[in-house]
């Protein structure tokens, strides 16, 4: 097999291997490392119906990261996919109505970025050996509540390796907080900054880009990594679980091979739904990705206008991880759109950093037809909840019920009968209040593990471990900063 290589969004001239680009995380241009180009699934689509998750990791992932051994590629996707999830088929599909939800929430901290996150380590200090890196590797990473705690438990003691994370304190779910405040480990690091997720994320984007700390760090034995999904080696294992979705739905016989499907997909930092774009660019049958937004919006807009345009007033919603106004993952799919011209896109992240917006042309949006959006308001999202769980007796989080509520406006407007999947991207006990309230039954003297009993006792569903082993656990990690003093912070901690 020839070995893939990867280009920055912003400089189509530098060729790295998959190893340096998941050991670099971020391209030294600021940009994001895409493939050269896109292999094409070497399994018939029927084979899939009988593939476990981790014999479908294995094929799709063999196609991308072209410069690990099998053997190497095997251990690392062993080591991710076993008991640490709940369920042997580690992503189970729910037929619910009229949609079959991809339930990404069985790993140990009960989100999908476990799904990635469980295997990034694995990926990362392979890379690290195989490129002869003999610093240590230091994790910084932003999160908008999920990202952070997945990979504070994936790195955790990890030899080689620190792992940082910064969340906006007054931004994520009680459950999600104390999920990463209680993390333990002799190499992490999580702090609380005042101000929102696009205020941490671009400050870490800033710090991975600053040639002065990178000097100052590398003369100290570090190097810097990331966990977001702007590493390459976070956003291909998330490929896996669409087109594993599709071979349970050719097993149903919900499909027959070739037969398109439609995604609908929670959307904030845009990497998921992108995800199930690469997926279509290796075989797998798609033909609508439904983007689905909360009030924030912002990707909805874009979809809808051809303007992407940040400036606006940020909304704390109950889906908390799709708080977010600058969508870092798009800029690959505006790098595809754009025909890989990476002077053209570059133009618009340079545009979107200066001025907050930027304006694609007609020929672009023409090349994004495959793309819908839609979104959900607070109250939407609550009578969504409240609505499938009285109609089938399923409980959604938020951020599904958001993808819920926009998939069923979808078909009611488009007349679109493809058979659907809508990604379930967390479990309902990470986001206990807001469920609780959906559904009328509101507590307010009640905390939110409190909450998780009385969900328990109406689901009949046992409290997840990741929640109840948190309950009573000690909080270790008490820094908050404001953004300015991020920088201040990671020196800090790698003192």
């Amino acid at each position: 097999m020839t070995n893939r290589m990867y280009k920055s969004t912003r400089n189509s001239e530098t060729k790295v291997t998959a190893s340096q680009a998941i050991l670099s995380g971020l391209a030294p241009d600021g940009g994001l490392y895409v493939p050269e180009d896109f292999p094409v699934l070497d399994v018939p689509l029927e084979r899939l119906a009988g593939m476990t998750y981790q014999e479908t990791a294995f094929e799709v992932m063999k196609l991308f990261l072209t410069d690990f051994t099998q053997e190497e590629l095997k251990g690392c996707i062993a080591r991710a996919y076993d008991d640490k999830f709940d369920t042997p088929s580690i992503a189970p599909m729910r037929k619910c109505r009229n949609a079959w939800y991809l339930e990404l929430f069985h790993g140990q901290t009960i989100a999908f970025k476990d799904m990635a996150l469980s295997i990034l380590p694995h990926l990362l200090t392979t890379a690290a050996a195989k490129c002869g890196e003999n610093r240590e590797i230091v994790i910084l990473t932003a999160t908008s509540g999920d990202t952070g705690k997945a990979a504070l438990a994936g790195f955790a003691d990890v030899p080689g390796t620190r792992i940082m994370v910064f969340y906006p304190k007054n931004g994520v779910s009680p459950i999600q907080e104390k999920q990463m405040v209680t993390q333990e480990g002799k190499n992490v690091c999580v702090a609380g900054i005042r101000g929102n997720f696009d205020d941490a994320q671009s400050m870490v984007k800033q710090l991975f880009t600053d040639p002065d700390l990178r000097r100052e760090l590398s003369e100290r034995g570090y190097r810097f990594s990331s966990a977001n999904s702007i590493n390459i080696g976070r956003l291909i294992p998330q490929v896996v679980y669409y087109v594993y979705a599709y071979g349970r739905l050719l097993q149903e016989e919900a499909v027959r091979p070739g037969e398109p499907v439609n995604f609908t997909v929670p959307t904030g930092n845009f990497g998921n739904i992108l995800a199930a774009y690469y997926a279509s660019r290796i075989g797998i049958p798609v033909k609508q990705l439904i983007c689905a937004s909360n009030e924030n919006k912002v990707l909805f807009d874009f979809f809808k206008t051809g303007i992407y345009d940040r400036n606006r007033e940020f909304l704390l919603t109950t889906s908390p991880s799709m708080d977010i106004l600058i969508s870092s993952n798009l800029e690959r799919m505006i790098y595809e759109a754009a025909g890989e011209d990476a002077d053209q896109c570059r133009k618009y992240m340079e545009d979107l950093q200066r001025s907050g917006r930027y304006e694609i042309d007609e020929s672009m949006k023409k090349n994004l037809c495959m793309y819908r959006g839609g979104y959900a308001s607070v109250e939407e999202t609550a009578a969504q909840i409240r609505k499938v769980f009285e109609t089938e007796g399923y409980l959604l989080d938020p951020h599904t019920a958001v993808a819920s509520f926009v998939c069923d406006r979808f078909r009611e407007e488009s007349g679109d009968d493809t058979p659907t999947v809508i990604v379930s991207t967390a479990s309902p006990y990470k986001f206990t209040r807001s469920v609780m309230e959906a559904l009328g039954r509101s507590d307010e003297s009640a905390d939110d593990f409190a909450l998780a009993d009385q969900i328990s006792a109406l689901t009949g569903v046992p409290v997840p471990a990741a929640v109840s082993q948190i309950r009573d656990a000690e909080i270790l990690h008490h820094l908050v900063v404001n953004r300015e003093e991020m920088e201040g912070a990671v020196k800090e901690f790698l003192s």
